[in-house]
């Protein structure tokens, strides 16, 4: 028998501390939500959550989804794993384990409880892509091998998961691939484009550009995303996923430099390094499906957001 709802709903969010998790928990918070918050802290941080923590409606478990967790909830958002480079090669074993061990253990705690389960997985899952703008249904290009490959595989692995256990167990889910983001709350040494060239900006240092700067990326401020998610977390049951939400805006990194140290004001100059291994050449969602399905489109212009993002960090003493 379905789960019955009370007029709130007891959330869960894992990696809530992070930039992802603590924008959707102030969202789901407004909506008048209870929210468990869990976080090993690994990547996210209190900070993000610190405004929350006298609210009764919120509350913080420090614990890391690698082991169990056994609660009463209604539904889950498993966004718990480090999503940037630096981070996730950090500890690329345990990044694995985080997205494959983390995803059976909370379906397994959806499954007990019989509720829905929100994955976020990523534009990873397509690696360096053959076709281009990528769609739901292209299957990859991805190293199985390479130094991304803890992050990329693992997450492919956890799709692979979130589907056997809807096919198998009847879980109801959802699965979203998110392309890049950016907003407030970006960890300032997560090592992603967005951060590099702003922190460099405001401090003066050379804006680091990887290849020759005509590789491209799209960028989706965090507000749009987190529309996104919760459209699809209250969409139909058999709305499963995956679902690409991201900007279709398509910028060079050389572009976004320039934008950046217009915005900034900064005197920085522009230099060139080698380009990292397994780095997509091109990376843009076609976003056709979550306009049909969803009703969803992204809103917020890039040099908006970046003004938004900048203002942020200027805040926070850089």
């Amino acid at each position: 028998m379905a789960r019955q709802y009370n007029t709130w709903k007891k959330t869960l969010v894992t990696g809530g501390a992070g930039f992802l998790g603590s924008h959707l928990i102030d969202r789901l918070i407004e909506q008048g939500h209870e929210v468990l918050c869990v976080d090993n802290l690994f990547t996210g941080n209190k900070s993000n959550i610190a405004h929350l923590l006298d609210n009764p409606n919120f509350e913080f478990i420090r614990h890391d989804i690698c082991f169990p967790l056994f609660l009463e909830v209604d539904e889950i958002y498993n966004l718990a794993c480090p999503a940037s480079p630096i981070h996730y090669q950090h500890n690329p074993v345990h990044t694995t384990k985080t997205s494959v061990i983390g995803a059976i253990n909370m379906l397994g705690l959806a499954k007990r409880q019989k509720c829905k389960i929100f994955q976020a997985s990523t534009s990873e899952v397509y690696g360096d892509p053959a076709i281009h703008p990528q769609t739901e249904a292209y299957w990859g290009n991805v190293n199985p091998i390479g130094t991304r490959s803890c992050y990329d595989e693992g997450k492919r692995c956890a799709e692979t998961l979130f589907f056997d256990y809807h096919r198998e167990h009847n879980v109801e889910i959802k699965v979203v691939r998110i392309f890049n983001t950016y907003g407030p709350r970006m960890h300032p040494n997560d090592g992603r484009v967005v951060t590099n060239f702003i922190l460099q900006a405001l401090r003066g240092d050379d804006i680091t550009i990887y290849g020759d700067g005509a590789q491209t990326r799209s960028f989706c401020y965090v507000d749009d995303l987190i529309d996104g998610f919760l459209k699809l977390m209250d969409a139909p049951v058999d709305v499963t996923g995956p679902i690409n939400l991201g900007n279709p805006g398509e910028f060079t990194m050389l572009e976004l430099a320039e934008m950046i140290l217009k915005l900034t004001k900064s005197k920085s100059k522009i230099i060139h390094l080698p380009l990292p291994s397994d780095d997509p050449r091109r990376r843009r969602p076609n976003i056709e499906k979550a306009k049909d399905v969803l009703d969803w489109t992204p809103k917020i212009d890039l040099e908006y957001g970046l003004g938004k993002t900048i203002s942020y960090f200027k805040n926070q003493g850089y």
